[in-house]
């Protein structure tokens, strides 16, 4: 009887000391949630498809890229070399938004072609300048020179304009960036109005005497609008370059995100860092 008590309390002893040890080596370590979050998952990646044009909008994006990936958003930057499809891609659901025009091209675009694309945010401005290989002074412009003009609404009127408070034509009054070349009511030098696409004039800027070129335009062919334009809107231009998207998703948490990072420091520094003036944040 003495015996088989012993031998049962020596069992009562072993099964305790394995119970204080330590644990088996062999045991998985436990996987952390994603993102550190117990019990968590990882959220879903968006992927928010945006149209540009190349200079200086698919490089301002292509900026914040990184950023945005950190917050779940992958953003694909489709290029374009032309003002119209764009907006007619958003519009038809193949891109969730685009980056490359200004307030009053939107508006003559949702006019003209019965679109209802929104601004999301403004970003920045690229002031309209006037070029030539010809001359290196307005003064030198001659009698009867070819002046070429974007031949969309809005920036035709803005180009007029300029080129009116350069004293070079006179407008109707009242008619302000909505002019057209029928508005002309003094033209002392009998310039030519030759109305193009916009992406178009660099490339004819050694067949005409003069051309207002859009920034992102002047930029691509490697002119310097503060080095090279004969004359330049100033920083008070009220043509804001725009985030631009559909009602149904321009409140979505993705596109917010996008229009935040647009706004952000970061991208002001790289904005003045890398376009020296040419490109000025407007935020």
């Amino acid at each position: 009887m003495k015996k088989i008590i012993v031998t049962a309390l020596s069992a009562v002893l072993a099964l305790s000391l394995a119970a204080c040890g330590t644990k088996p080596s062999a045991q998985a370590p436990t996987q952390q949630p994603a993102n550190g979050a117990a019990g968590g998952s990882q959220p879903k990646e968006v992927t928010l498809k945006v149209g540009a044009t190349a200079v200086p909008h698919a490089e301002i994006l292509n900026s914040v890229k990184a950023k945005l990936k950190e917050q779940g958003v992958n953003l694909e930057v489709k290029e374009f070399t032309d003002y119209v499809q764009p907006n007619v891609q958003v519009a038809e659901k193949q891109l969730d938004a685009n980056f490359f025009q200004h307030t009053p091209y939107l508006e003559q675009q949702n006019k003209d072609k019965n679109f209802n694309l929104v601004k999301v945010t403004g970003v920045h401005i690229e002031p309209f300048g006037a070029y030539s290989q010809k001359i290196k002074k307005v003064d030198e412009l001659k009698d009867g020179a070819t002046v070429a003009i974007p031949n969309d609404p809005s920036n035709g009127g803005r180009a007029l304009a300029l080129l009116a408070k350069n004293n070079l034509i006179k407008l109707k009054d009242g008619v302000g960036v909505n002019g057209t070349v029928k508005d002309i009511v003094e033209n002392k030098k009998n310039l030519k109005i030759k109305e193009l696409e916009a992406a178009m004039l660099p490339r004819v800027l050694g067949e005409v005497d003069l051309a207002l070129i859009n920034t992102n335009y002047a930029l691509e062919a490697k002119l310097s609008p503060t080095k090279d334009a004969l004359f330049i809107e100033d920083k008070n231009s009220p043509y804001v370059n725009i985030l631009v998207a559909r009602p149904d998703n321009k409140d979505s948490e993705a596109m917010q995100k996008l229009a935040k990072a647009l706004n952000s420091d970061d991208v002001k520094k790289f904005i003045e860092d890398k376009y020296k003036g040419a490109v000025l944040p407007a935020f």
